[in-house]
């Protein structure tokens, strides 16, 4: 496991940054390919990366980082991790891509359904926001319904139908003024999407006496983590299969971030919930673009060729991403690995509990972990945050990164713990915090 410890502190220069950030807002809207990456709400700019390793990341101006967002999930295994470079350089000598079949794709369903019984079909995909596009259009396909039920909050990529009251990137990211979600999508499009509060079942029950026969499917992530870290009970996740299987709706659960996090396999095995279809990406692909369905053959069947429900894509499967990916899943079958970063996580509780400032505190599942800077009830839905909380994190932000730890640029996204921290890199994350929460009311 990982031993070394981050530069205690850093020179901190931006002049590098700022200079290619002045020149790609001439090319690029926002200066970004995705919104969070612009800082607009912790009231800064977005950093240039030139090079990362470990637990580490370094920028143009050559400051050192301890990183904490990791990609936004996929490096569990930590910054260019020295197996899965191998792998994906001695992949790339054989081509970057082929368009066609070839032997990777296969091992990757194998590898795959080996930690997702008793499901029997993956077909992969380019990334996570195509697996849920991909899902839900089985959905309806085999249903041969048009409804979707998601809930508030709940953000599963950034398909037209999906944009319903949606999660942490259209809370920071979204122009004061716009449509609930986002413009650029008709009425008719979203009027397909129902979007309903987290863990009130009564409300599910009541929507289906009305519209079940319509409905094809529910989605959610079943430790739903893109609009903070909201637990939801077992008791809610079963009752969401209860209500699916009694209508004929089918239930999909979104562990795009989920999968692979917290065990070789997924949250649904952890909650006992057997969903009809899963949606992978990020971990799967080690770092690489990649995303995947994962169900029973009868459903997976009725996917084009040998079905009706087209779907198609040229970088599916891509050779490269799988070499990654299978890299990844086989290191990922010590079950250290999730032990070692678990430990971590409750080090950093103990570090912060120890500091006795009430509100300084992180919800945590595993190696995933949530600033949520207030006392009371952790939160299980959206409109449950405290809007205290986000205005704290957004005052410490700066701070922290000026201690050279590098935390997502929102406090509605979550932290991700890797193999590749040590006990100083978390040690390092608790007396940032801990200073900067000392300046903050």
């Amino acid at each position: 496991m990982a031993k070394k410890s981050a530069p205690k502190s850093n020179s901190f220069s931006r002049a590098q940054s700022d200079a290619w950030f002045e020149r790609a807002q001439k090319r690029i809207p926002g200066g970004v390919n995705s919104p969070v990456r612009a800082c607009r709400s912790v009231n800064g700019k977005p950093i240039f990366f030139e090079k990362a390793s470990g637990a580490h990341f370094t920028d143009v101006d050559g400051n050192v980082f301890v990183d904490f967002c990791m990609s936004w999930g996929p490096l569990i295994l930590g910054h260019s991790d020295r197996d899965v470079v191998a792998e994906v350089q001695e992949a790339a000598t054989r081509g970057l891509s082929y368009g066609a079949c070839h032997p990777g794709e296969t091992a990757m369903a194998e590898a795959i359904l080996e930690a997702f019984p008793p499901f029997e079909q993956v077909r992969l995909t380019s990334s996570g926001t195509e697996a849920v596009m991909t899902a839900l259009r089985l959905a309806r396909g085999a249903t041969g319904r048009p409804l979707i039920v998601k809930f508030e909050g709940g953000y599963h990529g950034h398909s037209d139908g999906l944009l319903v009251k949606a999660g942490s990137g259209l809370i920071t990211g979204a122009e004061p003024g716009a449509e609930a979600s986002s413009q650029g999508i008709p009425h008719e499009i979203a009027g397909l999407t129902i979007s309903l509060p987290f863990g009130n079942l009564a409300e599910v029950e009541k929507l289906f006496a009305f519209h079940g026969a319509r409905i094809a499917a529910i989605i959610l992530e079943p430790l739903p983590a893109n609009n903070g870290l909201l637990v939801q009970s077992n008791e809610f996740l079963a009752g969401l299969r209860r209500i699916t299987a009694e209508h004929g709706s089918l239930l999909i659960f979104d562990e795009v971030i989920s999968g692979f996090r917290l065990r070789f396999g997924g949250y649904g095995a952890i909650a006992g919930v057997q969903p009809d279809l899963v949606t992978l990406g990020k971990i799967v692909g080690g770092g690489m673009p990649i995303g995947a369905v994962v169900g029973p053959q009868k459903l997976l069947s009725l996917l084009a060729p040998v079905g009706p429900v087209y779907q198609a894509g040229t970088l599916s499967g891509n050779p490269v991403s799988i070499a990654a990916g299978l890299k990844t899943l086989e290191k990922l079958k010590n079950p250290e690995v999730y032990a070692h970063i678990a430990a971590l996580g409750e080090r950093l509780e103990k570090k912060l509990k120890a500091a006795k400032i009430p509100w300084l505190r992180v919800r945590r599942v595993g190696s995933i972990v949530w600033p949520y800077f207030v006392e009371g009830p952790l939160p299980t839905r959206a409109d449950d945050i405290s809007p205290k909380a986000i205005e704290r994190y957004n005052a410490m932000y700066n701070a922290v990164l000026d201690a050279g730890v590098y935390m997502p640029p929102s406090a509605y996204e979550v932290m991700f713990l890797s193999l590749a921290h040590a006990e100083g890199h978390v040690d390092q994350l608790a007396d940032a915090l801990i200073a900067a929460a000392k300046g903050v009311a």
